[in-house]
């Protein structure tokens, strides 16, 4: 029941725009914004106007539980200890993981959908990952490709639908990477499914076995836990074993191509 309430929660706020948890917290703000507009106005003879902000005072003073935010840091530190020659990113967050990388060294990035914004640091391809490109053949030494192959083929955004989209996606992404080079994957794990049509939830072991088919060898694994926590794993193959049960966690795998 807890899990129906939680997609319902998601589809009404995310989807559709109507967020009930702030509504409640805007609405508990209005006397506390009223108590401040009459103590601000009596000391304030200037030009004041109405612009209320009603459910900031309960936030705090940034967010670090999602799991962006710990995969994003996680991955970008890596790369800037690794100093890369030609690093390649597929279709990670422009606004979060994308920005951290250029704020450091110049990163190339391919999606499916477009950018128009041109930003310092930021080399842009528009590409279809589900289709090869003989181009991007051994192309560079260090890629990522941070939450977006769990969407591969399932249409969300603009790509052809096609069940095995994130098996040719994987493919075509260990082609683009020289031997020897590094790639950062993060994705859902958990109890293997499809939840059409946001997203796949991928058992981390069979993933794993997926990307050996491609010459690519597991070398790090991490996770962040449905607490938001970031968990380096001691013991891989247990650990996959066991969060392969969970409904939901965020594996970051670190891959070099032999």
């Amino acid at each position: 029941m807890n899990e129906i309430i939680k997609k319902i929660y998601w589809i009404v706020s995310a989807q559709f725009g109507f967020d009930p948890r702030r509504m409640v917290r805007s609405c508990r703000g209005i006397p506390r914004y009223i108590v401040g507009w009459i103590r601000f106005r009596k000391n304030y003879k200037g030009n004041l106007k109405f612009r209320p902000c009603l459910f900031d005072w309960y936030d705090e003073g940034g967010s670090t539980k999602d799991e962006y935010f710990w995969q994003d840091l996680y991955v970008a530190k890596e790369i800037n200890y690794a100093n890369p020659i030609k690093h390649v990113d597929v279709g990670s967050r422009i606004d979060g993981f994308v920005a951290h990388v250029a704020s450091f060294r110049d990163i190339e990035v391919f999606d499916i959908r477009p950018i128009t914004s041109k930003i310092q640091g930021v080399i842009f391809r528009q590409a279809n990952l589900m289709s090869p490109e003989d181009s991007l053949i051994e192309y560079c030494d260090s890629l990522s490709c941070l939450h977006a192959l769990e969407h591969f083929g399932l249409g969300r955004y603009g790509d052809p639908i096609d069940p095995n989209g994130y098996v040719a996606g994987l493919g075509n992404m260990a082609k683009i990477l020289k031997r020897g080079g590094v790639f950062y994957l993060s994705v859902p794990i958990g109890q293997e499914r499809v939840e059409f049509n946001a997203h796949r939830i991928f058992d981390p072991l069979s993933l794993v076995k997926l990307a050996a088919v491609h010459g690519l060898v597991l070398s790090k694994f991490s996770w962040v836990d449905p607490s938001r926590t970031l968990v380096h794993a001691s013991n891989p193959k247990q650990d996959m074993t066991d969060l392969s049960k969970l409904r939901y966690a965020l594996g970051i795998f670190t891959f070099i191509k032999e």
